[in-house]
């Protein structure tokens, strides 16, 4: 079994509400995400990993993005064709994405290699079938993620964005609002927390969130005195993909 080595990121500037305890995850990879109580993440060479009992357990299969939540743990490889894990197997299912996230309330958002924006409403990822039906979304992104309370996505020139009114019947919502701030990548946990990554690395907490104001209230930059790529939180844990493939989890006082 590998052990992570724990460390302390302390920093004294003014932009962190609190310190974070950081703990070093043996091994490498190019994509991490956390949602309904797992873990999962890809390596440079497509292979797939699930985080169990505190290792590394190596999932059959090649994807370059992978992602867990309550519509169940969803992938995408090289070709851009889209996997569930259907009776502990990957199955193929239609359409075509770059990038998938199932943070949903059972419903499925993505993108693919045009920056065009779709959803798959639960009736479709609760089924056992292979053939569903994407519904698109007007506008276009590099990045999109779901939660209870709505979807965000940031575009090209990393502004960002949140989808009103979404929910597992009408996963396309009704309109975009702009968010202040600039992201390469952002994700949404189950319970709603929203964190995303700079084109400087620098990591962000979205605080003020509720039902009331779905788009919160101002950005955290977290005092981590390294630098980042991406960026996914479940659990009251936050991990974190160092430029080099470095996996950090730390612990969000938030």
């Amino acid at each position: 079994m590998l052990f992570a080595v724990s460390l302390l990121l302390l920093c004294t500037g003014i932009s962190a509400s609190a310190d974070l305890q950081c703990t070093i995850i043996p091994g490498k990879l190019t994509q991490i995400d956390a949602g309904a109580g797992e873990v999962y993440g890809v390596n440079n060479n497509d292979d797939i990993f699930r985080w169990v009992n505190n290792d590394w357990q190596n999932i059959p299969g090649k994807l370059t993005h992978v992602s867990a939540g309550p519509a169940g743990v969803w992938g995408v490889n090289r070709a851009n064709v889209i996997f569930k894990i259907q009776d502990n197997e990957w199955m193929s299912v239609s359409g075509l994405l770059k990038q998938v996230d199932s943070g949903g309330d059972k419903f499925l958002g993505g993108v693919n290699a045009e920056d065009s924006i779709f959803c798959l409403k639960q009736s479709c990822t609760v089924s056992r079938s292979s053939a569903v039906a994407w519904t698109p979304l007007d506008g276009g992104l590099k990045y999109y993620s779901c939660g209870p309370v709505g979807c965000w996505g940031v575009n090209k020139p990393n502004n960002i964005f949140f989808r009103h009114n979404v929910n597992p019947t009408a996963c396309q919502g009704t309109q975009w609002q702009q968010v202040e701030g600039n992201l390469v990548m952002i994700e949404v946990g189950t319970d709603g927390s929203v964190y995303g990554v700079n084109s400087a690395g620098n990591v962000f907490r979205r605080d003020g969130i509720s039902a009331k104001t779905p788009t919160g209230t101002s950005w955290t930059q977290l005092d981590l005195c390294a630098t980042f790529k991406h960026v996914t939180y479940d659990s009251g844990y936050l991990w974190l993909l160092s430029p080099t493939g470095d996996i950090y989890r730390c612990a969000d006082n938030k």
